[in-house]
């Protein structure tokens, strides 16, 4: 590929600035940059080109184009190669390519932060002179997929105090649009500080999906769980007996109320049925709120008899938070710590609205997750962990 002499380059750039103005930028940069290169090439060999000289330390090896988003446009460099044994890459473009890299970087966390992909374009546009398609978006939040495989990985610990909970989201597969599960456990450590102990997404709740799930965690080293803190989530009850079959579970008390308005039979029942379910969870201790729930059931055995079956049933699984500290009780009554988690990861997946795959999706919530889990483990504690007043059986 030819090459303006030394002596010609200025001459040349000048004519070409005088004739084209503005619109000679970029061939001006680009004949600069190359004969930067060729000269940096030249010292990196210790030899001009055609020289003879014993302290050479390779050859030249012609040119290879390297084209660049820059803001004067895409321009396509002539990057001179050598031979001989030596490593060469002109610091010119070396420059160059960190700062693409680092515009990369950017644009996946822009994606990760849930700004669109459109507003993506647009502020690369402003800043680059050049747009950006939702692949190139894609691509560049995919090369978060090493370090966030990496977290999910991580080696856990002895954790206390688990939740689990489940949520949805719209995902493109076999040319239609389906709910995916993202299932995520929070741990609250011997440390007293929350984290996010691991996220696995499926296309389907079912119990394979949960046990492979909590295997997972043990296979990571979670140990010594007390309390597993969770909805009544489909799958989930089978999996939590093969994987953790003598682990207390406490069921949600604020989904156990929202599930007991099921069963009233009269809109006008509602308000003090409520009122009756909470008096239960709010007992003092586990004797007295089981007398309030045989109280309560005694009450609706003839009104709502069907109501009356439930909460007897159902009603104690929402009850084991009792065996614990009291200065505990309060949050590990319900599933909310995660309920939070699940409010932000809403508000970011919103704007995608629906995935192209599984992978996209366990990448944005991963990203997500990693954020919120580094904030609360520097961040205060969360439950005192240094009561004196151990589980009872």
């Amino acid at each position: 590929m030819a090459h303006p002499e030394n002596s010609d380059l200025l001459t040349t750039v000048v004519q070409l600035l005088t004739e084209q103005g503005s619109d000679g930028f970029a061939e001006g940069i680009r004949l600069l940059v190359n004969e930067a290169m060729v000269r940096e090439r030249s010292a990196a060999l210790r030899a001009e080109p055609y020289q003879r000289s014993e302290g050479r330390l390779g050859h030249a090896n012609g040119y290879k184009d390297k084209t660049l988003s820059t803001r004067l446009g895409r321009i396509t460099f002539d990057v001179p190669q050598v031979r001989g044994g030596l490593e060469f890459y002109p610091s010119t473009l070396d420059k160059g390519i960190r700062s693409e890299q680092a515009l990369k970087v950017a644009l996946a966390e822009m994606y990760v932060q849930g700004v669109s992909t459109r507003k993506v374009s647009a502020i690369v546009e402003q800043l680059c002179g050049t747009s950006v398609s939702s692949a190139q978006v894609s691509a560049c939040a995919a090369k978060l997929d090493v370090e966030l495989s990496l977290w999910r990985a991580r080696p856990l610990g002895p954790t206390p105090y688990v939740f689990i909970d489940a949520r949805y989201e719209k995902v493109r597969h076999g040319g239609h649009f389906i709910d995916c599960a993202v299932l995520i456990a929070l741990g609250i450590g011997t440390d007293g500080k929350r984290s996010i102990l691991g996220v696995s997404v499926a296309l389907s709740e079912a119990e394979v999906h949960w046990r492979q799930f909590l295997i997972s965690l043990q296979t990571r080293g979670l140990t010594g769980v007390k309390l597993l803190v969770s909805d009544d989530h489909a799958g989930l009850r089978a999996a939590r007996a093969a994987v953790f079959p003598s682990l207390p579970w406490q069921r949600c008390q604020f989904h156990l109320q929202q599930n007991a308005q099921a069963y009233v039979p009269r809109l006008d029942q509602r308000a003090a049925v409520a009122e009756a379910v909470r008096s239960i969870f709010l007992s003092s201790d586990l004797p007295a709120a089981q007398r309030r729930l045989k109280e309560v059931v005694a009450l609706y055995a003839a009104s709502a008899p069907k109501l009356a079956s439930w909460i007897e049933e159902n009603i104690p699984q929402g009850l084991s938070v009792h065996a614990f500290p009291l200065a505990h009780q309060k949050r590990l009554r319900t599933t909310n710590p995660l309920e939070r988690v699940n409010q932000e990861i809403k508000r970011r997946t919103r704007v995608a609205r629906v995935f192209p795959n599984e992978a996209s999706l366990l990448r944005l919530v991963s990203a997500l997750l990693t954020e919120i889990s580094q904030d609360w483990e520097t961040g205060k504690i969360y439950l005192n962990m240094d009561s004196s007043n151990p589980p009872t059986t």
